[in-house]
């Protein structure tokens, strides 16, 4: 990959991060790689995902952490937005 492509796609996991969760932080934007990624393969491939979890249930559980916090980052940005007139 060009490092020009690399750093238009972090700029685009960044603004994504930010639209989502109102955090760009190195640390968010992991997460939402991750998040993406994991949501991608459960929809796409519901299967594999289930054996995932089945295998790594330790893991599970810190990817539904990860799902719950941008959940809830989410809903409070949400939150925050003005009611149309």
């Amino acid at each position: 990959m060009s490092s020009n492509f690399e750093n238009e796609f972090n700029t685009l996991v960044a603004k994504t991060a930010e639209l989502i969760t109102g955090d760009t932080s190195p640390e968010m934007i992991e997460k939402i790689k991750v998040w993406a990624f994991y949501n991608h393969v459960h929809k796409a491939l519901p299967a594999l995902a289930s054996h995932w979890n089945q295998s790594h249930p330790e893991s599970k559980a810190e990817m539904r952490r990860i799902f719950e916090e941008i959940r809830a980052l989410n809903q409070a940005k949400q939150a925050e937005k003005p009611e149309k007139e």
